[in-house]
């Protein structure tokens, strides 16, 4: 499998609404929503698209709208505590909307059945309060169903039903995720949507209280992000007994780092080493490339947690055999389902020795939905060349999953990426495993204390280190990383090191004619 070649599962895109979208609506509506209605006309339809194209939020899918949001603006003193669902949408002219009104009203929210399970209505939330947020508005109310309440009402008011939601004695389908997106339940409506029994006609008013409301104008949602969160995992290496067990413990680390919104997750060079136990194979060389048929699986399993946790994964690195060659590459799972890879391009001697590894011949900048990044593998960051070219491309985090045996080995890791940090002026995390793996030879003991290194100037660390973790213990560690630092540094720092270069005397290029790197 190529790292520039990998066949999507998914590509997930947010972005507005259009009207040519209406069959996607529709066919997800009726699917949605097939005893209280089904879905809008498609002159109902283009009425809410027309009136506030930017609060009608859609999550693509390789050309397939898949979820989808609406909302109007209102003022909410025009309606109240007390209003119905047909108050709201005005018999679906959407006439209710009004530009200068103080609060985000949440129309509708919904996700193909096809699609459930992969968090897509948690996207939707976050574009919400995001949009919420730019447009100044102080807060976002709904109308929530709860659809569960029918096979309580026998039992307790709606009151009662909702409070035991609350206290998680009972799962509400729609409520008990609303909880979780931190909206408040401000009172009980009855009569708010008649015909939905199953709420017995009864809803939820919720609200999300805007804390950054402040009169000034901002950007939409889908601007530059000023701030990324970077999870590192230090990885334990241990014995595992299948693939699947492998992924599980994946996927405990990514729920981990979802679970606190990380932009990003980076996991330590050949991690998945554990499952060379399981190949047979008399020498290292072999080993390693009975090792490498287990890759495709792997990253596909990796791209599948990347979507599902909304977030993008640095899979630390794994063995990749093809035509006959052996690489070391890692890669970029992205949380819209793409996937592209960083092959390492510096073999060191004992892995050309015992593996016969080969070095790739290519250095790529990765776009993703919070800036430019780039990856170095291990050996790599100790070629100040390559985080030059990186940085002269618009790199902000440079991402370096490394395995180490010895503290020796390890603080040549450590000190190169201090200073790439330092002169390229951007960000350096580095991740590593520790522990040991007594039944899989050239892997039995590991050395690592991952880290997140900054320049040295007065806006950041004294001594350049923003976090790192307790060295040889399994952990994680989730440091935010402020981008809008780094271009008043290059611009206001003591000292300039970009801008201070001598293009009159040197620079770094590619040579022979290979082509320069890319996005």
């Amino acid at each position: 499998m190529s790292e520039n070649a990998h066949e999507d599962e998914h590509r997930l895109t947010l972005r507005n609404l259009q009207p040519e979208d209406y069959p996607d609506i529709k066919a997800a509506m009726d699917a949605v929503y097939p005893g209280i209605g089904g879905a809008w006309t498609r002159k109902e339809y283009l009425a809410q698209i027309h009136r506030f194209p930017e609060g009608q939020i859609a999550i693509e899918d390789n050309g397939r709208v898949v979820a989808a949001a609406f909302a109007v603006i209102v003022d909410y003193e025009d309606f109240g505590d007390q209003h119905t669902y047909e108050d709201v949408i005005a018999g679906a002219r959407f006439t209710t909307h009004d530009p200068n009104g103080d609060v985000l009203y949440g129309v509708d929210i919904f996700v193909h059945p096809d699609y459930r399970g992969m968090r897509l209505g948690r996207r939707l939330y976050d574009a919400r309060k995001e949009l919420c947020r730019q447009l100044n508005l102080r807060a976002i109310i709904a109308g929530g169903r709860i659809p569960g309440y029918g096979q309580y009402a026998d039992r307790m008011g709606p009151h009662e039903y909702i409070e035991q939601v609350r206290r998680r004695e009972i799962y509400d389908p729609i409520l008990t995720f609303q909880l979780a997106n931190d909206f408040q339940v401000k009172r009980v409506l009855k009569g708010y949507l008649p015909e939905d029994e199953e709420s017995r006609g009864y809803a939820t008013l919720l609200q999300w209280n805007n804390f950054y409301y402040e009169p000034q104008e901002q950007p939409l949602f889908g601007g530059t992000k000023t701030t990324a969160r970077v999870g590192l995992v230090q990885w334990q290496m241990r014995s595992m007994t299948s693939l699947e067990e492998l992924i599980g413990q994946l996927e405990f680390f990514v729920d981990a780092m979802g679970a606190y919104e990380s932009d990003f997750v980076i996991f330590p060079e050949l991690f998945n080493l554990p499952l060379m136990a399981l190949v047979e194979a008399p020498y290292p060389a072999e080993a390693i490339r009975e090792l490498a048929g287990y890759t495709e699986p792997l990253v596909e399993a990796i791209q599948r947690l990347a979507v599902t946790y909304n977030t993008n994964i640095i899979a630390g690195s794994m063995p990749e055999y093809m035509d006959g060659r052996l690489h070391n590459v890692s890669y970029l799972c992205r949380r819209d389902g793409t996937a592209d890879g960083q092959r390492k391009l510096h073999i060191t001697p004992q892995e050309s020795k015992d593996w016969a590894l080969e070095g790739g011949d290519e250095l790529r900048v990765f776009d993703t939905d919070v800036g430019r990044v780039g990856i170095l593998v291990c050996y790599d960051v100790e070629f100040p060349e390559l985080g030059r070219t990186l940085f002269e491309q618009g790199v902000q985090i440079l991402f370096v999953p490394f395995w180490t045996d010895t503290r020796n080995a390890y603080l040549r890791v450590r000190h190169c990426a201090q200073a790439r940090a330092i002169e390229n002026e951007c960000y350096v995390a580095i991740a590593g495993s520790v522990g040991n793996l007594p039944n899989v030879e050239n892997v039995d003991i590991q050395y690592a204390q991952s880290a997140v290194f900054t320049p040295c100037d007065f806006s950041f660390p004294q001594d350049g280190i923003l976090a790192e973790s307790s060295p040889n213990t399994e952990m994680t560690l989730v440091v935010d990383l402020e981008l809008d630092k780094l271009k008043q540094l290059r611009n206001e720092g003591t000292v300039r090191n970009f801008q201070d270069r001598r293009l009159d005397l040197y620079r770094v290029s590619w040579l022979n004619d290979r082509p320069e790197p890319r996005s």
